[in-house]
Parts: C-alpha cells; structure tokens; sequence
C-alpha cells in the first residue's frame, strides 16, 4: 500500500508580484543535501556531459548596451614630492575631499586653486594613500554596505558595493584592477572586508569570462574540423557534427580524456546554437562554467528553438540561484516547455537504470543506484532512516548521516547492528529517551538548546513490530510519505504544468497526476490547497477536512475523459500499480459557504472515489506584504496554524542560499520573544540550526523587513535578501 501526504496546489494569479533572491538550494549544516550535485567523485561523470555523452546586493543583470570599459588611466597632476608637500601644508579641518589640489575649486569656475608654498625638505610629511577624509567606512558602521558615487579611495575601492569594478562584467579590466590591488605580497593591503568581498565576486565573473572565451575558442575550432560531407549552417555558422578525431586533439593538446574533451566540444556546440543567453551571460561573467553546465544538461534533449525557451524563462534570476536551485529552476522550465520530452526522457532514462560501486579517494568504497523511479527512492529512503533512528534508540554511537549509512547496509545484507553491541542506556531523571523530545515539542531559540539534530525526519515503525529489516520481514509496501505540490489545473488534467516533490524537485505533469492518483485511493492521504500570486508566493492557504457525515454527499462515479495529447508514462507504476482501484477524477468547487474573512472562500475537493467523502477547505490568507496578527500566539511557542503557515510561506529555510526543508528548520523569532518580539507571521520564519546560530552572531543582522522578506547583514556590510518560496504557477 502506498501513503502518500499530497499538496494540492490551486493558482490564484493576483498582480503585483515580487522578484528578490529566491530562497535557494543547499543546506551548510551536516547531513546529505537534499539535492546533491553530480561530482568528478562519481563514475562516469565529466564536468560536462553534453548532447553526446548521454541522456540585492546588487541584482545579477546582463550588462546594457551603454555599459563601457574603464579608461585608461592617466598621467598624475602632481609628482611624488608635490603631492608629500601639499598633504603636509593642508590643515585636515579645512580639507575638501571632493577637490584634488591643481584641479578647478569648487564654486570657482574657471578660476584655480592658489599653490601653496612648498615646505622644507627636513619637514615633508610621511609617504601615506590619498584617503579622503572621513569616507572610509569599515564593517558596522553605518552606511558602509553604500558608498556616494564616485568614492573609491584607495586601489580595491572599486569594488566596493555598487562601485564600477562591483558592477562591472568580467573580463581583462576586472582582472587587471584585481591584480593591481592585490600588490606585490597579495594582501590587498587596504582594503575592507566590503571591498574584498567584491573583489572575490570580480574575480569569479572574470574566470567565468576567461573560461566562456576558451570554450568560444573550441567552437571555432569545430568550425575547422567539420565532419566530411557537413557544412557551416545557421547563425552560428557550426557544422552538424566535427571530425571524429576533434576530440583527441583537444585531449592530447590539454591534457585530459577523450571524455572530457568530447565534454567540452559539446558545451562549445550547444552555446554556439542552442543557447546564445546563456553564452552572452558565461561571457559577461553572471554564470560560472558549474552553472552553465547544468543549464546544457538539462536541455540537452530539446530542440534549439525549446533550449532558447527554457533559458528565457530562467536566465533573469540564474545568477542568484545557487546550483540546485537552478537545477530545479531549469527542470521546471523544460517541464513547461515540453512536457511530453520530460515525460520521455524519464521513460528513456528507466531503461538505463543500475547499481554502480567505486572505489573512494580515502580507500573506502560507494554504492550507487541510478535512474531510479522516483517514489520508490523517497521510500527507501524513509525505510533507512527509520531503521538509523531504531540504530540510535539502541545506543549505537555516530550521527544521523553515519547510522544511516550502517542502516543502508544493514537493509542491503539482511543484518541488525543492533546484536554487535548492545551499551548500558544511559541512566534519566526525568524519564525522556534521547533528549529530542516529544512530537510537536518546540525548540527555544537558543539554537544551543534543543531543535532538530539531524535533519531528517522519517516515517514511524511501518509494521509497528520493531523488527530487524532482514529481507523476509521488510514489507514489500512499505509505507512511504511524500509531499506532492501539483497545480490544480494539472491534476484536473486541464493542463501539463510541472509538479514538485519535497527533497526531489520537479516532477513531469504525467508523473505528478499519477502520484496523487495513486494517493487518493488511501484514505490516509491529506491535501492542503494554496493559493499564490503572479510570482508564485503564497498568500493563501487551507487544509482539507473531510465534510461532517450528516452533510456528506453521495460520490458518483466519474465519467471517463477523453484521451489527452500523450500518455501516461510507460515506465515504472507508483506503488499500487496500474488498476488496482478506481482512478481518481479530481473536482473542485465552490462548497457555498462564506470561508475566513479576507481569505479566497470556502471550497470543496472531491477525489472522485466512491465511498469517500467530500473533502472542505477554507483558505485563510498569508501574511506577505502586511499582518493583520491573526494567528499570533501569546506565548513563545506558535499553535499548530501557525507553525504550518510559517512552513507554507517558506517552504525552505529563509538563509540566503539554504534549501533544507522547512519542517526540519527551527521555529525562530526576528526579534527575540524575551525582548517583546510577537510570535507571529510578521516576527517568525523557518531557519535551520546554522543560519538560526549564524543569526545570533552578534556580526550579522537579520531584519524581517516585510512579513515575508529577509534582509541579510553580513560583516562586511553587504546585504541578501530573500523572498517567500516561488511555487509552480
């Protein structure tokens, strides 16, 4: 039997959207990411597998059409001993910043500066920078995450927030001012930690506009080795396919495999002929070679008219994403694009499924199964923590990520850790297990204090026996949970849009429907309906509750629909297999009644099985923009809604690039509940154990500047900030 816990996801388009960085992808706190990025670590993997090798800050903006290089520089007004003698002849009370000395006075056009006399030898100043008065903002003062234009003293000035070498596109210029600042022991003497931060981001765009002219350079090599019989076609002039001997030249000439340099002749094509956005964004330097290399990837089976599609749909924020939320981002929009080529690439990728094994760099060894299908892989994963969690209850000594690897092989070779060792538990006054508490205990906000450890949370014993997971006793249905989010119309079959399972990402519109199908016919199922705007925020949200029996309403079979453009997917069944049960036909309606003042109304969601009774939500409203404090608690711990809501709003940790899920995050208060903060949506968002310390650290500030927006601080002055979660619209 398979039990799944759904999100139904209803679209509510309203105007006025936001665009800030979105809540992003991998958690820094110990234990597995929830969406691991492919290695060199791992067999068979290149840094680049292309169409040949298988299946704010500043907002990052695409430079604009009036965007110029520096000039160059010229020739000082003033020798060394002019500019000594000048500095020890001006009183600092009576300085003007804005003025050099030689240069017109300000409010005296056209007229000069008088010299001053020149001081004796014996008397001169000590050789110090030209450093403006009273300009120099170092971190924590106010102000210093923003600098007046045209104030960069000192040689990593430039780079300091909002500054030209801050904004500028990666190239020589970047290059040479970064050289230049480093000086001769590369210290960069001088410079704040604002500015150096900026000169690592300058750094970063003007490897990624070194690395995008290299691979411009391998493009036109493929244009001098065509394969015979091909010529020059298209914008790009590109042949259809190069010499097959291309490839050990470039290998022999850099060193490398044939592998990786077929990798790189196939990223060189696809950014010639498929992806002009995404090579106009390499070269300028707003993506790194990982992040355009998961953008061919995950358009590496569409046509070059679709792969422009997609990139349009994901270019304008690709740049603040991290790495899995791209992946995610990217998936998404391929998913829309082309539904039916996901669909196939997923059935197609089925058949090449495996189990690999290598041998690690430390001298131990990896297993590894791939292309596997999808809810299959959530429940074996739960199968595995809930038996690390039985591993830690009998005392076995490590982590959450050491005993679910001895759990992995203890379900793999039909053993039980538990018999190696059985340790005295440990004596308690208080008469608790482990010190985590029980269901639904909240964590203080001293992250020191309580909170999840390990953040993961699996299912409870499935057969309920406690029984060591040999392979006669694992039951073949094993009960997993997934959480589901697929946008009505979908799963109304009224459209093809992509759904999103919890610690997987996207999900094809076939395989979405045919999960929450598969779900309906267990009466366990929940489903809670949200309700976003025009940029996929959430600012509506209800729980479905099964309708009173005096008042439940006779479910009809439903009719059978006519047959949609393409098919269910051929591959693997979700739990239950095909006709085991009636399919579910999905309705929603308005139930008549009033629903929550302010809300989106009361509706009525029917699953179409029969004998199951009609299922009644009523949406409340989200705080995003303003709070009305309706769901505040009055004491630190937030009511069930709350807590739920908070969760909703923010589907991932509210830290600038972490994606760990929410449930496994700390319920935390912005301002401190000891010091007056509200336990409220307009004080509260989910942060893990990291970002909750890194909050606390008395360096950084965390301002909840909207109910649903963060702004982060960090030392160096420079500001993040982050949005609520942008679900499927």
């Amino acid at each position: 039997m398979f039990y799944s816990k759904t999100k139904v996801k209803f679209n509510f388009l309203l105007p006025n959207g936001r665009c800030f960085v979105t809540s992003g992808p991998v958690s820094p706190d110990p234990g597995r990411d929830d969406d691991p990025a492919q290695d060199a670590g791992e067999p068979g993997r290149t840094p680049y597998d292309g169409p040949q090798g298988g299946t704010a800050g500043t907002p990052d903006e695409f430079p604009s059409d009036d965007e110029q290089e520096q000039p160059a520089p010229v020739a000082d007004c003033m020798t060394d001993d002019e500019w000594l003698d000048w500095l020890h002849t001006v009183d600092p009370e009576d300085e003007d910043p804005e003025n050099d000395p030689g240069q017109p006075a300000r409010g005296a056009k056209g007229s000069r500066a008088p010299r001053r006399s020149r001081a004796p030898k014996g008397s001169r100043a000590p050789k110090a920078a030209r450093v403006p008065q009273g300009k120099r903002r170092g971190p924590g003062q106010p102000g210093s995450a923003r600098r007046l234009p045209g104030d960069s003293p000192g040689p990593v000035g430039a780079f300091a927030t909002g500054q030209v070498m801050d904004t500028a596109p990666g190239g020589p210029v970047v290059f040479g001012h970064a050289e230049y600042a480093a000086g001769e022991d590369a210290r960069f003497a001088g410079a704040t930690d604002d500015e150096l931060t900026g000169l690592i981001c300058g750094l970063d765009r003007a490897e990624a506009a070194a690395c995008a002219l290299k691979h411009a350079a391998v493009a036109e090599l493929i244009r001098r080795s065509p394969e015979d019989g091909c010529v020059l076609e298209g914008p790009a002039q590109m042949p259809g396919t190069y010499d097959e001997f291309t490839e050990a030249e470039l290998a022999d000439a850099l060193a490398e495999t044939r592998q990786a340099a077929a990798g790189m002749l196939g990223l060189a094509q696809d950014l010639q002929v498929k992806l002009p956005g995404t090579n106009a964004a390499f070269r300028s330097g707003v993506l790194r070679l990982s992040k355009v290399e998961i953008i061919a990837r995950g358009t590496a089976n569409l046509t070059p008219a679709e792969a422009r599609a997609v990139e349009a749909l994901v270019l304008g924020r690709a740049g603040r994403l991290t790495p899995g939320g791209l992946r995610s981002a990217i998936a998404a929009a391929v998913i829309e694009v082309a539904p039916d080529k996901a669909v196939k690439r997923r059935e197609e990728a089925a058949r090449n499924a495996r189990v690999q094994r290598w041998l690690e760099d430390s001298g131990n060894a990896a297993l590894m199964g791939r292309e596997l299908p999808p809810a299959d892989v959530l429940a074996a994963d739960q199968r595995i923590s809930w038996w690390a969690t039985q591993l830690r209850k009998a005392g076995l000594d490590g982590d959450m990520d050491q005993l679910r690897a001895l759990a992995y092989m203890d379900i793999m070779l039909g053993r039980d850790s538990r018999l190696v060792t059985q340790p005295e538990p440990p004596a308690s006054t208080d008469g608790t297990d482990d010190g985590q508490g029980g269901p639904g205990r909240q964590a203080p906000d001293d992250p020191r204090d309580g909170g999840p450890r390990d953040g993961r949370s699996g299912p409870p014993d499935p057969d309920g026996t406690g029984t060591p997971p040999t392979p006669g006793v694992i039951p073949a249905g094993f009960n997993g949970c997934i959480n589901l989010t697929v946008t009505l119309p979908t799963l109304l079959d009224l459209a093809d849009r992509p759904g999103e399972i919890s610690g997987l990402g996207p999900v094809d519109p076939a395989l979405a429907r045919d999960l929450a199908h598969a779900a309906a016919r267990n009466p366990r199922t929940t489903y809670c309906v949200t309700v976003t705007d025009e940029q996929g925020h959430a600012i509506g949200h209800g729980c479905a509750r099964p309708e009173p029996k005096n008042n439940t309403r006779t479910t009809r079979t439903p009719e059978p629909r006519p047959p949609r453009d393409h098919s269910p997917p051929a591959g693997p069944d979700p739990p239950g297999g095909p006709g085991t049960g009636p399919r579910a036909g999905f309705t929603f309606t308005a139930s008549g009644e009033e629903g929550p003042p302010g809300g989106y109304g009361a509706w009525r969601l029917s699953t179409g099985i029969p004998g199951q009774r009609d299922l009644l939500i009523e949406l409340d409203p989200i705080a995003i923009d303003t709070c009305d404090h309706r769901f505040e608690a009055r004491g630190h711990d937030p009511g069930v809604k709350l807590r739920h809501l908070a969760q909703i709003r923010h589907a991932t940790c509210t830290g600038p690039t972490c994606r760990r899920p929410s449930r496994q995050c700390d319920f935390e208060h912005n301002i401190p509940y000891e010091a007056g903060g509200r336990t409220c949506l307009c004080n509260t968002g989910p942060k893990c154990r990291h970002e909750h310390r890194l909050k606390q650290n008395p360096r950084w500030k965390v301002e909840q500047i909207t109910p649903g927006t963060f702004r982060w601080t960090a030392p160096s002055g420079r500001q993040y900030t982050t949005e609520p979660t942008r679900y499927p619209i």
